[in-house]
């Protein structure tokens, strides 16, 4: 741990690397943020690059400028010149949601892009005071959960969301993305510096835009997808647009709340754990947080974000870890959000989508995917290893589920009982899948936390778990399409026979043999990561 008396840099070597990640992370939800607003809703330019992408612009830096504050004020406080910023960026599962889930029904219903934009503006809004309230509570909850039902579950959001993508496009486009990976690995995980101190995400990037641009000049465009026609093109787009208030198009928007309730308690809840998961993985980072501080400014930042124009959610990023081993420290956090302000006031968003592959920056992602998947295995005890696993599963579902579904939309195909009855016969659950997916990372967390204490033999702890995921699923939070009573009878009674069972366990003494998945032996620490450059 790195201690000084005086005050912490607000700048460190290891800030290029870290802001080369985030800034890139950010910069490819914020591309694809703009293909859905364009391409599948048809938000008209003026609406998308002159409203909203502003607004979500003035969100994004004021998020990170936020917890580069709150880096600060730790380093100062501790002495430590290790801090690192919780990063920041727009919510990527809210993406998506509030695209498929509100804007396009309501643009089908309506044929109204504005009302589609304003229904997305009141579902956030919603989204922000279940944040804010919910912010007092998980410490609470933080408290009585073992870290490897928080970490677990993030895991499976790590692996199935994250890094499996990336994954994919790296093997699609394997010259690249390889190569990128590659360079990405020595460094990072390898400890190799570049010539001059140069960060490994740029001289990926470069070296992913060298062999990209040269493919396309020899005839073979299909390599990287570049085309010079396009980016010419794109710089038409350039101007200077600020946010502007959106009030009235927030209280406009409460036309549909009936229809966005419906989603938007549950997902209030999700991130309200997500977070809560982020910043316990802060923590098991060495950085420790408020849970109360962080959540809160979440929330109020997505409400002052949604008055400007942003149907996006802000939410505490998934990465820490990561970041902190490149050599993150304060200063990449403040950076990105003045990166991201730029990109998204002057109408930058175009070129860059149409200047460097997207392939060659998969390979962050994965990284990021990796080092999250492997903390929540390293920093609990050995003998947690199997409830880890259990929280990953519902995570694997949802994602197998997510690929179906998009299989069964691109064919046109409708989901009837004949369909169900030949995916089974050829192995495909797809009801189970659904069931087992929907609230993942509620149900992941309930799973792994039963799963300690059984290991630990704290039956009336697992109970307690039981007895909540009983709740949950009853009210659908877990297991379930939509929030509602009685939503999944049968599986809601399952947790509470489980819940009985194990206050049986508890009170009769019926188990009384040693645990098999205690440790035979200690094992041995981790050694902690070191900064790539």
């Amino acid at each position: 741990m790195e201690r000084t008396t005086t005050t912490p840099p607000l700048w460190t070597p290891g800030d290029w690397n870290a802001l080369f990640g985030l800034g890139t992370n950010v910069l490819v939800n914020l591309l694809v943020m703009t293909g859905l607003l364009k391409f599948v809703v048809g938000l008209p330019d003026e609406l998308t690059f002159g409203r909203i992408l502003p607004a979500v612009g003035l969100m994004l830096f004021l998020g990170n400028i936020y917890y580069a504050w709150m880096a600060y004020r730790l380093a100062k406080k501790e002495g430590r010149t290790d801090v690192c910023a919780l990063p920041s960026g727009p919510s990527v599962p809210h993406m998506f949601i509030v695209v498929f889930v509100i804007m396009l029904p309501i643009l089908g219903q309506t044929g109204d892009p504005v009302k589609a934009w304003e229904a997305g503006l009141a579902w956030v809004f919603l989204q922000g005071f279940i944040l804010i309230g919910g912010s007092f509570v998980a410490p609470l909850i933080r408290k009585i959960t073992p870290r490897a039902a928080l970490l677990g579950t993030l895991a499976g959001v790590s692996i199935a969301f994250i890094a499996m993508r990336p994954a994919t496009e790296i093997f699609m486009t394997s010259i690249i993305g390889l190569t990128c990976l590659a360079i990405i690995l020595v460094s990072w995980f390898g400890g190799l510096k570049y010539p001059r101190g140069i960060p490994a995400g740029l001289v990926a990037i470069v070296v992913g835009m060298v062999i990209a641009w040269g493919a396309a000049a020899i005839g073979m465009p299909e390599i990287g997808g570049m085309s010079g026609t396009a980016l010419a093109e794109s710089f038409a787009s350039f101007g200077f647009s600020i946010p502007l208030p959106a009030i009235d198009h927030v209280f406009s928007g409460f036309e549909f709340l009936g229809f966005i309730l419906v989603t938007a308690i549950p997902f209030g809840v999700y991130d309200l754990v997500e977070a809560m998961d982020n910043v316990e993985s802060a923590e098991a980072g060495g950085d420790s947080y408020s849970t109360t501080e962080a959540i809160s400014a979440e929330g109020a930042i997505s409400l002052l974000g949604t008055l400007f124009g942003s149907p996006f959610a802000n939410a505490v990023y998934i990465g820490h870890p990561g970041w902190k081993s490149m050599g993150g420290r304060i200063g990449y956090s403040a950076a990105t959000g003045l990166f991201v302000l730029a990109l998204a006031w002057f109408g930058i968003l175009a070129v860059f989508l149409n200047l460097v592959p997207v392939v060659a920056i998969s390979p962050i992602l994965l990284y990021i995917g990796m080092l999250i998947g492997a903390q929540a295995f390293q920093t609990t005890p050995m003998k947690h290893a199997p409830a880890v696993v259990l929280g990953l599963v519902p995570h694997l579902a949802a994602w197998a589920k997510t690929l179906i579904d998009g299989a069964l939309g691109a064919a046109g195909a409708q989901v009837d009982d004949a369909l169900l009855a030949g995916m089974a016969q050829n192995g495909v659950l797809y009801q189970g899948l659904g069931v087992l997916g929907n609230g993942a990372i509620l149900t992941g967390l309930v799973l792994a936390a039963i799963g300690v204490f059984v290991i630990e033999r704290k039956f009336e702890w697992a109970a307690i778990f039981a007895g909540a995921g009983a709740v949950l699923t009853f009210f659908g939070f877990m297991h379930g399409p939509a929030v509602g009573v009685n939503v999944t009878p049968s599986i809601a009674l399952s947790y509470a026979i489980v819940a009985g069972f194990l206050v049986a366990c508890a009170r009769l003494g019926w188990v009384e043999a040693e645990s098999p998945a205690a440790d035979p032996a200690p094992a041995p620490a981790a050694a902690d990561p070191q900064p790539a450059e």
